[in-house]
This record gives C-alpha cells, structure tokens and sequence, in this order.
C-alpha cells in the first residue's frame, strides 16, 4: 500500500522544513536541500535526522 497522498501533500523536511521528493521504488522521502533521505518502514514515514541516511554528493 503506498504512503497517502494527503500526507505526502503536508510532510516536509524536519532539518530545513524544505520540500520532499517521494522514491516510491527506495522507499524513500528525500530533501535535496539536506541530501538526506527518510525511510518509509510499513508505510510510516520515519522523519528523524538520526534515522535518515545521508545522501551520496553526486547524486
């Protein structure tokens, strides 16, 4: 089941409060400003800087 439009819609970056980008096959909520990406585990987003993985800088 993919993570609900209307939450997409509100959620932002908790580190900039910037825009997220949805990687729906990584699973994945990613701030381009931060090069961070957030996992979603069953469907949760997990929003934490200290669970996030760093993104690599070429990307």
């Amino acid at each position: 089941m993919p993570v609900d439009k209307k939450l997409l819609a509100i959620l932002v970056c908790p580190v900039c409060k910037g825009d997220l980008d949805y990687d729906r096959e990584a699973e994945e909520l990613i701030c381009k400003a931060d090069r961070l990406a957030f996992p979603i585990q069953d469907d949760i987003p997990i929003m934490l800087e200290t669970e996030a993985r760093q993104l690599d800088p070429a990307s």
